[in-house]
């Protein structure tokens, strides 16, 4: 009983029922009313994660990526560190890269003025999950810890590249129709030397 295994306990007096198993607990949330299955006190059904959320403006594809990282973090934190990279690759050929070349892809993006706390960000993810899937090149940074960082790298490249300019387009359709040609106009004008 101390070890937290699940374990069968025969019963001596049990006319239908010849075993217990102990350890094994199933439960019903007060909330939303579905099953939860305990080995002794470790949550085994549904499965638990402790990753944040994609980001909403991630592509479907990206996601599934991002989604499946989150259910084997605790399993294997360098698995989920290469599904990281593969979400990075697959998030550079969505902002107009290769996405075969990820760090030549970082190297087109700060060209284009990427800022360079994504740039940094985007450089985590490639050397941590590029070194995850070399054996013996980096063992430091296998550990959960560090995998767990990489989802929230994940999504504050997709929040600066994505989310914030969709942000401000939309707050700038919004604008009367009028100012935005004024602005266009003014941008559009010849550039006077001095």
């Amino acid at each position: 009983m101390m070890s937290g295994l699940v374990f069968f306990d025969q019963l001596d007096h049990g006319k239908y029922l010849n075993f217990k198993v102990e350890n094994l607990h199933i439960s019903e949330c007060y909330n939303c009313h579905k099953i939860a299955v305990w080995v002794n006190e470790r949550l085994v059904f549904p499965e638990h994660t402790t990753t944040t959320q994609p980001n909403p403006d991630l592509p479907d594809d990206i996601v599934r990526h991002y989604e499946e990282a989150r259910s084997i973090v605790d399993l294997s934190p360098r698995a989920a560190a290469a599904l990281l990279r593969l979400a990075i690759q697959k998030l550079c050929a969505h902002l107009g890269e290769s996405g075969k070349d990820l760090n030549n892809d970082i190297k087109n993006l700060v060209a284009k003025g990427l800022d360079p706390v994504v740039q940094q960000s985007l450089d985590i993810v490639r050397v941590i999950g590029n070194e995850s899937v070399h054996p013996g090149t980096i063992d430091l940074n296998d550990d959960r810890e560090t995998a767990l960082r990489l989802f929230d790298l994940v999504n504050a490249i997709a929040d600066q590249m994505i989310s914030h300019p969709k942000k401000v387009q939309e707050m700038y359709a919004k604008l009367p129709e009028e100012k935005r040609k004024a602005v266009e106009a003014r941008d559009a004008a010849p550039k006077k030397h001095i």
